[in-house]
């Protein structure tokens, strides 16, 4: 049989076509050039990060989301990345006995899991399912009064001692509520509203991973026109503003949601650079995380290359002349082929309900004769196109949401003409599959398989 190449649909990374390696080069140069900014990006930084950045962050975030008023630096903290973010986040504001559960919107983003296990939580994340309009806010109250009525009463943490920066909360949800990883579904503003209050009602930590925001485009195939506003607020900027947000009377002042941003998917990941937004209490906490106060902040130098890129708009640039065109691009080639070959076969895809669609992954759902599990190991050992399984994205220790006929495929990574190319193989798979026949014989490997989810 003729060898194939391996096409690769299960990497959530940004083409290296896209990255801004001549504008990262101009900035480190500048950067290194001037010692009142590399001293500093070569130091030890302040715990809350690079405070030029967090400056230019608070007025970019401002312009992007316009929320009711200008986000200020107290309400930022640099972090290493969205990842990062999210195991400093655990450790400074729960305690693996106190902090009852962890509740994911199902599918999940499955490399999060191991940070919530890393912090004590193994056996205490649950699933929360997601129909069209995302998390099921219906189910998400019922997920937390159970928890309520069947948990353990810890009324005081036991494993972590007071802080005077840190609060410790009862539950944690976690989402990424614009164009999630992996379903791409996103959460409509009303529900959006609905879960700061159930936050608030039940003493929760909302944790959203933000880091797709900016990569939006019209779902109108015939409209290319970039989109240079939000398509909707995040929930931390509802919870900073409804019925007097953090600061409201009763309320202790660190609010009950953090908007974890990140560069990695518009920039590069390798940059190492994200930030942590929340109330300015909260935002300190962040800060205050043991390896911040012995090690600096960060991505200190990388810091110093970001702030220049945002602030003279090169950013903003590369995100709306090359990056949104692009992945619209991609997202329309990738979304064609699937109804042009899959369709006819019975797969389908999610309806986005809003006039706008984005992020880096498509969800598809097979016809219920086929288990997504061994259909993908299928695609690779007779078709060499790597997908993931929805199993994968299934919340550890929790049977109650389910994924087995579903496969995420990532249109980020890989060139159109190979998504084309990557469907009609799956297409052939999956004929066979429906038709039962058994797997063919493997053709020779030209790439060595990889498990970059």
């Amino acid at each position: 049989m003729a060898s194939l190449d391996s096409i690769n649909l299960i990497k959530g990374w940004p083409s290296t076509s896209l990255l801004p390696t001549h504008h990262l080069s101009r900035a480190a140069q500048t950067a290194l050039a001037d010692t009142s900014v590399a001293f500093p990006g070569l130091l030890y930084g302040p715990d809350e990060g690079y405070a030029p950045l967090r400056e230019t962050l608070g007025n970019w975030l401002t312009s992007w989301y316009e929320p009711e008023q200008s986000i200020g630096k107290e309400r930022i903290t640099i972090t290493g990345g969205a990842s990062q973010n999210l195991a400093c986040l655990l450790q400074v504001f729960t305690d693996p006995a106190y902090t009852r559960d962890i509740l994911f919107a199902a599918p999940a983003y499955m490399l999060a899991f191991r940070v919530f296990e890393d912090n004590g939580f193994s056996g205490k994340m649950k699933a929360v399912p997601e129909d069209d309009d995302g998390m099921d806010m219906h189910a998400l109250r019922r997920a937390l009064e159970e928890s309520e009525k069947h948990s353990p009463e810890n009324k005081t943490p036991m494993f972590k001692p007071p802080r005077p920066y840190a609060k410790y909360y009862r539950h944690v949800i976690y989402c990424v509520p614009t164009f999630s990883n992996p379903s791409s579904r996103t959460l409509p503003l009303d529900r959006r509203i609905e879960l700061v209050k159930l936050a608030r009602e039940f003493d929760a930590l909302v944790i959203t991973d933000d880091v797709y925001d900016f990569l939006q485009w019209s779902a109108d195939s015939n409209t290319s026109t970039s989109i240079t506003k939000a398509l909707l607020p995040r929930l931390v900027d509802i919870d900073r503003f409804l019925d007097g947000g953090a600061e409201r009377p009763g309320a202790d002042g660190f609010g009950n949601t953090t908007s974890s941003g990140s560069f990695s998917k518009i920039a590069g990941p390798g940059l190492r650079v994200g930030w942590s937004e929340g109330s300015p209490k909260f935002a300190y906490g962040v800060s205050q995380t043991g390896s911040s106060c012995s090690g600096g902040a960060p991505s200190q130098l990388t810091s110093t290359y970001m702030n220049i890129l945002v602030k003279d708009g090169t950013m903003s640039d590369h995100i709306f002349k090359v990056l949104q065109p692009a992945y619209a691009a991609r997202y329309k080639t990738l979304a064609s082929a699937i109804k042009d070959y899959l369709y006819p076969l019975g797969a389908s895809l999610p309806q986005p309900n809003q006039r706008v669609v984005g992020g880096y992954f498509l969800w598809l759902t097979l016809p219920d004769t086929v288990k997504a599990v061994d259909f993908a190991k299928r695609c690779q050992d007779e078709a060499q196109v790597i997908v993931a399984p929805g199993s994968i994205f299934e919340v550890p220790g929790d049977d109650s949401v389910k994924f087995e006929h579903s496969i995420r495929l990532t249109f980020s990574w890989i060139d159109e003409h190979l998504m084309v190319e990557a469907v009609k193989r799956i297409s052939t798979v999956l004929e066979r599959c429906l038709k039962g026949e058994g797997p063919t014989e493997a053709p020779k490997q030209n790439e060595i398989n990889e498990n970059p989810y």
